[in-house]
């Protein structure tokens, strides 16, 4: 079994202005660190296919696909350079093929994860998704790319039980909202609160596991709460596959948020998805970017993450 590491071009080419943290440099730094740390050729690199329609509406209503297409069309007819979606979210002419990219790494990998061919994968796309609602792009996200994937697992290939876990700083409130209604999605996240997008604090469904944590919160906090909560729900629930927004914007050096984790974090929480996954799932996980900010920080966590998934580490 292999692990892949999903990534295409188009992916950099969306873009918010250079002065937006959310910036195409975030794959270079994942690229220059895969580099130097010499995993690069322990994994199997893939080109990350354009989602079909079908798939991104099984989350996201017509309407919310529309929006994005349909403006990024009249940006590539007027020479525009964004259109704005929210207050800090906006697109490019090249958002609409780069939000394709995105979900489509996601669903590909789901693909080839429940075949057999892949054990896991890792998506190095952009944008990111968990903020994305099925009506409303937001928080620097187009497509809700692991609630897509999620969503195929289910519909496409008939799994029963999915599990996604969410690491990201901040609450995934898009991800939330596209699967309170249904049973058959865990998710268990920890996000810093209050903090945008000021959600995911108050009583939720029982298969919505959401853990709130203070500001400076750091690792030994996150492991005793992945321990005590997210575990033990994880077993519970027998997931048949597990989807990972792997945000790693809760790191001590990133300015986005203000939580304390470090790389070694990252890594001790990855394994324990993947003990849950081999116990469970037959070792099946995909993994896709959210946030992470800190360039350096990010590239450092990132190599850690898919060290454990390569059992590299």
């Amino acid at each position: 079994m292999t692990t892949a590491f999903y990534t295409h071009s188009d992916c950099q080419r969306h873009e918010m202005g250079e002065w937006h943290p959310e910036t195409p440099l975030r794959l270079q730094a994942i690229e220059d660190q895969l580099i130097s740390s010499r995993i690069d050729q322990f994994v199997d690199r893939r080109e990350a296919p354009l989602a079909d329609l079908a798939d991104i509406e099984r989350v996201h209503t017509a309407n919310a696909v529309s929006l994005i297409r349909d403006s990024a069309a009249a940006l590539a007819e007027s020479g525009a350079a964004h259109y704005p979606l929210d207050g800090d979210t906006s697109i490019n002419q090249h958002s609409w093929k780069a939000a394709l990219r995105a979900a489509g790494a996601a669903v590909a990998a789901t693909d080839a994860v429940i075949s057999g061919e892949l054990e896991n994968a890792f998506c190095s796309v952009r944008p990111p998704g968990h903020h994305a609602t099925p009506t409303t792009p937001m928080g620097f996200c187009l497509f809700n790319n692991v609630a897509i994937a999620a969503r195929h697992a289910i519909d496409v290939h008939g799994l029963e039980r999915v599990a996604i876990v969410d690491f990201d700083v901040h609450h995934g409130n898009g991800t939330e909202e596209a699967f309170k209604h249904d049973p058959r999605v865990l998710m268990v996240s920890f996000f810093q609160h209050p903090f945008y997008p000021f959600s995911g604090a108050d009583p939720a469904e029982p298969h919505i596991l959401n853990e709130p944590l203070p500001a400076y919160t750091a690792g030994d906090v996150v492991r005793k709460l992945v321990t005590d909560k997210w575990l033990p729900a994880l077993h519970a629930h027998r997931p048949q596959m597990i989807f990972i927004s792997a945000g790693f914007d809760a790191h001590r050096e990133d300015d986005m948020g203000q939580m304390a984790l470090v790389e070694a974090d990252y890594a001790w929480m990855t394994k324990q998805i993947m003990d849950v996954a081999r116990q469970h799932s037959s070792g099946r996980i995909v993994s896709c970017l959210e946030g992470g900010y800190n360039l350096s920080a990010l590239g450092r966590s990132v190599v850690a993450h898919l060290k454990v998934l390569a059992d590299l580490d």
